[in-house]
């Protein structure tokens, strides 16, 4: 199979140095950056609405879209894009309902919000929650599967591919939000145009291999002709992949327990918004909506593509490991090493900038949280603004280090951006009960938001192996399912504890919340109307 020629790391070096330069310039542009606490950690104030719209998706997309939802398309088809559609409506709602609860209270780290919601004692747990969850899920999945795609295309080592990823991530961030904020818009043009060039390629291919030449509508009348179960969104109880997807559970149940999690209780996407003003934030978070409708184009379909490929007899082996187990992450480098010399190193670019941008976008909020959430509260008070970012430099260093450690253990999985998602799931719950009741019921206590903050991984933990524990007595529920079922627990134990506590949550701990702050203008409403339109319309053809 070819590897990158010389066009191809002609182009990755261009991509390189522009990204390092551009980088550089913005760094120096403003050099408070190297003092300034809040502008190292949120660009406060700096970064324009289609900078926190491009970061937002630049953060959000990785590897575990290229590789792992592509490798998801190849197994059990558009199904997967449930994830990025239903993400375009979430993000409506975090602009309307979440975002202005934490610009109006001048919330900066998500710990810090459950600190002056509840109290100290769950704002440090959940901050070492979300510490072990970014460093040993997050930034290992995504480091894992970008070095298992440059491995497969070029002739570097798996190895080295994990320390070239991690040292160039830290190189990005150590600069701070600013310049991880606008870099991304650069990542993010290289990304979309990257993987837009190999959906075209890999539907031309499609297209000649069945005798109607590089047309593309073509190519894609041929996948719904030549794959038909993989175009619907919505599976029967009886599907193979019924788990993943459960149904109906995607549209109204835990995938909206996920998304509204992910999006709007997360430190490393609320932090790009944190720093803006609410007119600004909200037509950022508006372009990213825009923005997450691409992303099935770019990342699943060509999944599909290959499946289409594989089913007619191409890439046998390609699609194997070496023990002869197909594996579906394998779908995206195949048809990266079909591109020609020069493109292969556009996608090469696009895949890098994808990874590279995610890492930083972590790795900065992980600073963030360490820094002012740990540091400052538990070591260092009386911390300087410059021992502040200093220490936030070292926690990117430490926390890259350990992931790019672990990650050679994640060899053994089949589907990540599965793995990602289930495991990522065992906290969702309770994170989105506290910061739902902590917005909008004053009555809520700490120690509800305590226990609720304890149970979420216990009552995951069980709910996933009670069936095999019990011999199948129990049913095995779909994660989603599980994800619903545990959210609600949470919540109905968080309301009794509240209503029952002896002692009424005492006004200084309640989060400023009034009606006003929801309002919009009627341009957030017209292009709100756009996207749900187009998604409604999308769910209707391909149900």
């Amino acid at each position: 199979m070819n590897k990158l020629q010389l066009a191809d790391y002609i182009v990755f070096f261009i991509y390189f140095i522009i990204i390092a330069a551009y980088g550089y310039y913005v760094y120096r542009k403003k050099k408070s950056a190297g003092n300034s606490a809040t502008d190292f950690f949120l660009a406060e104030g700096a970064l324009t609405w289609w900078a926190i719209g491009a970061s937002l998706i630049a953060s959000n997309i990785s590897a575990e879209h290229f590789i792992g939802m592509s490798g998801s398309g190849f197994a059990l088809g558009l199904a997967i894009s449930t994830y990025e559609w239903m993400a375009a409506a979430t993000l409506i709602i975090v602009a309307v309902f979440f975002i202005p609860v934490y610009l109006k209270n001048r919330i900066f780290t998500m710990p810090q919000f459950l600190a002056k919601r509840y109290n100290s004692k769950v704002s440090t747990i959940m901050a070492v929650f979300w510490l072990l969850v970014y460093v040993f899920v997050n930034l290992t999945s995504i480091i894992y599967l970008g070095s298992l795609a440059i491995a497969s295309i070029s002739t570097i080592p798996f190895e080295w591919c994990i320390a070239g990823l991690s040292v160039f991530s830290v190189i990005v961030t150590l600069g701070g939000m600013k310049v991880i904020g606008y870099t991304d818009v650069i990542q993010v043009l290289v990304l979309i145009v990257g993987g837009l060039v190999t959906t075209y390629l890999a539907l031309s291919l499609l297209s000649e291999k069945f005798g109607y030449g590089s047309d593309i509508f073509k190519g894609l009348a041929v996948l719904r002709k030549e794959a038909p179960t993989h175009f619907h969104m919505i599976f029967d109880s009886d599907h193979a992949y019924y788990k993943d997807l459960p149904g109906l559970s995607v549209l109204i149940g835990g995938m909206w327990i996920n998304n509204l999690a992910y999006w709007g209780c997360n430190q490393y996407i609320t932090q790009r918004a944190l720093g803006a003003d609410l007119k600004t934030a909200r037509r950022g978070i508006l372009f990213a909506a825009f923005l997450k409708l691409l992303v099935p184009v770019i990342a699943v379909l060509p999944g599909i593509v290959m499946y289409v490929l594989h089913q007619n007899g191409m890439f046998r082996e390609e699609m194997r490991d070496a023990a002869g187990v197909i594996k579906p992450d394998h779908a995206y480098p195949t048809l990266m090493n079909l591109l020609p010399p020069g493109l292969k190193g556009v996608a090469f670019a696009a895949l890098t900038a994808a990874i590279v941008a995610s890492l930083a976008g972590k790795a900065n909020s992980i600073s963030t949280i360490f820094s002012l959430d740990i540091y400052k509260k538990f070591f260092n008070r009386e911390a300087s603004e410059r021992q502040l970012v200093t220490t936030g430099r070292w926690a990117v260093i430490v926390a890259m280090l350990l992931a790019a450690l672990v990650t050679p253990a994640l060899k053994s999985l089949d589907q990540a951006y599965q793995f990602i998602q289930e495991y990522v799931g065992f906290i969702s719950p309770g994170v989105l009960a506290i910061f739902l009741l902590g917005f909008f019921w004053k009555r809520t206590t700490a120690n509800a938001a305590l226990t609720g903050a304890l149970l979420t991984i216990p009552i995951s933990t069980v709910l996933k192996f009670l069936p095999a524990w019990t011999a199948g007595a129990f049913p095995d529920y779909p994660f989603l399912d599980r994800m619903s079922i545990t959210f609600i627990l949470i919540v109905l134990i968080m309301i009794v504890m509240s209503l029952t506590a002896k002692r009424p949550v005492s006004s200084g701990q309640v989060i400023e919340v009034d009606t006003s702050m929801f309002r919009v203008t009627p341009g957030f409403i017209f292009a709100s109307v756009i996207i749900l339109g187009i998604l409604a319309a999308l769910y209707t053809v391909f149900w």
